[in-house]
């Protein structure tokens, strides 16, 4: 049997603290969470949660930029390239809603997320992931002639937005397909 790295073993025991920290998260919400309780569920000591992590809060923030890359990837993954730009828009909302309906994703990037890491920070978090792939979605369409030339960044936010509260209807008991309708409609009002 060969013997582990040390960054094989740094690897595993992040994913597994990574883990341990996102269901819990997830089942209990932030405050409701201790360091005691993650070190527990992950078999390992406080040591190697603070080896890796200053505090809670620096895991919760790894955990949400976790999620918030895979939500992304998960969007690049359902939108085929030979789509034209709106139609990319449309299947990349789309697979956003559905995505986002995964247990603990909207509690983790629209709820605890903004009010344990700051609007600021999870600003930056949805930068680099999901309001990435939606402005890059815009920005392609515009270049294409598909949608009136607005300004990109306000545009992203504002769509961002919608997104953003359509997911928290869904998670209330909302219908996907009116959900859609609306967003579909006012991405399609964008159009030239």
């Amino acid at each position: 049997m060969q013997r582990k790295t040390n960054r094989e073993r740094t690897e595993t025991t992040r994913a597994r603290l990574l883990e341990a920290g996102r269901a819990l998260f997830v089942s209990k919400g932030y405050a409701d969470t201790g360091t005691p309780e993650i070190v527990a569920t992950a078999d390992l000591t406080r040591g190697a949660l603070y080896h890796h992590f200053p505090d809670k809060q620096a895991l919760f923030a790894a955990v949400v930029e976790t999620e918030a890359a895979a939500v992304a990837a998960e969007i690049e993954q359902a939108v085929p390239m030979t789509l034209d730009a709106v139609s990319a828009l449309l299947t990349g909302g789309e697979a956003y809603l559905s995505v986002m309906q995964q247990q603990g994703r909207a509690r983790l990037l629209l709820l605890d997320g903004p009010s344990v890491l700051g609007r600021a920070r999870m600003d930056e978090i949805d930068d680099a992931h999901g309001n990435r792939t939606l402005r890059e979605g815009l920005e392609a369409a515009m270049n294409a002639g598909a949608l009136k030339p607005l300004p990109l960044d306000a545009l992203t936010v504002a769509l961002g937005a919608m997104f953003d509260r359509a997911v928290l209807a869904l998670i209330d008991g909302g219908d996907l397909r009116d959900q859609m309708a609306v967003l579909g409609a006012v991405i399609k009002g964008l159009q030239k």
